[in-house]
């Protein structure tokens, strides 16, 4: 089976100046074209037809043969099939020929030989790219608009409406003259819809650069009752920044996928190391995220060593295979001392939620108090203040407790809802509201005190362990009272105490230090410096 590839690229397009030669993603967009048909396991031979010396010089650079095309045929007017067949020089040599169009780069090779495959399997004389873009459309029917549908329905449920994309045009070789290219036996293809850019604006130009460029992206996060679960909420908000749809891995010897909540994010589970490296071997990850806390040197050569081209970023590594990272985040932490380790506050991704709420407003009196301990709560911290606060004298306050996902004795806990004045919410949907219905806080020293700052409530804090100890953002100078790991209760007692009794003004100038802090454009800093690597 003979087959030629016919490549039209005129150098005179008036939208887009040197359309054909432009670089995208590092090559000339007629490059991509002429890469498809070499790669390609059925085409036998490419002819590229040109009115351009430098189309002519990639051409002949890339091992490929040349047409010059006619000024009579780089007219406006001048329909593709007579520019084709003139390339052709004797179409009784090839069965097929494939018109492939440079001005969509994006398509790929994997596509088109599908293409080529069912053209041959069904013995089909033509072969038209399309996609599939069923709408509510209308039509003029002398200056009346008329609908081309009965019902109004859904996209989804709309018969499908294929639109020729000119990616491609596959005909056997018989059929191609100066006014047509298509046989009687004829059928379409439906491209996917990011290999079906036909480049006529600028707006094209920018979609395909973006689709060339476009990283594949993972993430590999763990969170449990122990750990936390922090990394999962960041994991799932850093999902979200790429133009791309992530692979996130975790470990199922280490996190229950119930953590992740109701998402459509792509899930994937692994049983250990071995496996994610497999993975990520198999599929070549061009951004690689780690959010599982500290890494070793020998987990990040093995990383390395599977993916050599991938940007890896961690978040919260302070392990020793920080070293071997091309960027590292510790928002909670203000000591990097290496000029790819970012630290402090300035890096905080916050929930997308937060973004849309005020401080609240400070109060003469404060009358309710919020209390949350993270998603897992491993030192029981909610159960231990729950006790303080179902005593006498405390019953004119209102108390709204927060329960996160991990959290294991959760039905004890609901139990205390009895209490009129103590509200107990378990894997709480929208936490910026809950938390804005409050005066003041009692918080662990993590995730948790970075939205409470943000939404300005002078807050109480306590570690849940020595990590938490390290976050040096929760601070007196920032307007916390923060009271250690593991308190006596009758620590907490008496600060909580001492903030039911503190004055509006005094409790003014905590919230003023605690929103002073940007703590909103953490996701814009992260994402600009893992785009600039």
């Amino acid at each position: 089976m003979k087959i030629l590839a016919v490549i039209p690229a005129r150098s005179g397009s008036k939208g887009i100046p040197n359309k054909n030669i432009r670089l995208l993603a590092g090559y000339p967009m007629i490059y991509y074209a002429i890469n498809n048909a070499k790669k390609s396991n059925y085409i036998s031979d490419i002819i590229v037809t040109t009115d351009s010396p430098e189309i002519q010089i990639i051409a002949s650079q890339m091992g490929v043969d040349c047409k010059w095309r006619s000024f009579e045929l780089c007219k406006d007017d001048v329909t593709l099939d007579a520019v084709v067949y003139d390339a052709i020089p004797n179409s009784t040599i090839w069965d097929y020929i494939i018109t492939l169009q440079p001005t969509s780069p994006t398509l790929s090779v994997k596509t088109l030989d599908q293409a080529i495959r069912v053209t041959m399997d069904l013995n089909l004389d033509t072969l038209i790219s399309v996609v599939n873009s069923p709408h509510l459309t209308w039509r003029d029917e002398g200056g009346i608009k008329i609908p081309n549908y009965t019902k109004r329905l859904n996209r989804q449920y709309l018969a499908p409406l294929y639109v020729e994309t000119g990616t491609f045009l596959i005909t056997k070789a018989c059929f191609v003259s100066p006014e047509s290219r298509i046989g009687p036996n004829v059928d379409v293809f439906e491209v996917p819809a990011d290999e079906a850019i036909d480049i006529d604006n600028f707006d094209d130009l920018y979609n395909a650069a973006n689709i060339l460029c476009k990283e594949k992206v993972a993430i590999y996060v763990n969170g449990n009752n122990t750990r936390g679960i922090g990394h999962i909420y960041r994991a799932l908000e850093m999902a979200d920044e790429f133009y791309t749809k992530p692979d996130i891995y975790y470990d199922s010897n280490q996190t229950d996928p119930s953590v992740f909540g109701i998402t459509t994010h792509s899930l994937i589970s692994v049983n250990g190391i071995g496996e994610l490296f497999e993975k990520c071997k198999i599929n070549q990850y061009t951004i690689f995220i780690n959010d599982i806390l500290s890494t070793s040197i020998d987990y990040m050569i093995g990383l390395r060593t599977v993916l050599p081209k991938a940007k890896i970023i961690n978040f919260e590594d302070d392990g020793e295979g920080a070293i071997k990272a091309d960027a590292v985040f510790n928002a909670l932490y203000d000591d990097g001392n290496m000029p790819h380790i970012y630290g402090g506050e300035q890096y905080y991704i916050s929930g997308k939620l937060f973004l849309f709420y005020h401080p609240i407003t400070i109060k003469e009196k404060v009358s309710t108090i919020f209390i949350c301990f993270g998603g897992a709560d491993p030192e029981n911290y909610t159960d231990r203040i729950l006790e303080i606060i179902v005593t006498e004298k405390y019953k004119d306050y209102h108390f709204i407790v927060a329960l996160g996902r991990a959290k294991t004795n959760i039905k004890s806990l609901l139990e205390y809802n009895h209490y009129p004045n103590i509200e107990v919410i378990y894997d709480v949907s929208n936490m910026p509201e809950l938390m804005s219905k409050s005066d003041i806080a009692i918080a662990s020293r993590g995730r948790t005190c970075y939205e409470l700052a943000m939404l300005g409530i002078p807050t109480i804090s306590i570690a849940e362990n020595d990590r938490e100890n390290r976050h040096s953002f929760v601070s007196g100078e920032n307007g916390f009272a923060y009271l250690g790991i593991d308190p006596e209760n009758k620590m907490i007692e008496e600060y909580l105490d001492m903030y039911l009794g503190m004055s509006q003004k005094v409790r003014q100038h905590y919230q003023n230090i605690l929103i002073s802090h940007n703590l909103r454009n953490g996701r814009k800093n992260v994402m600009n410096i893992i785009n600039n690597l």
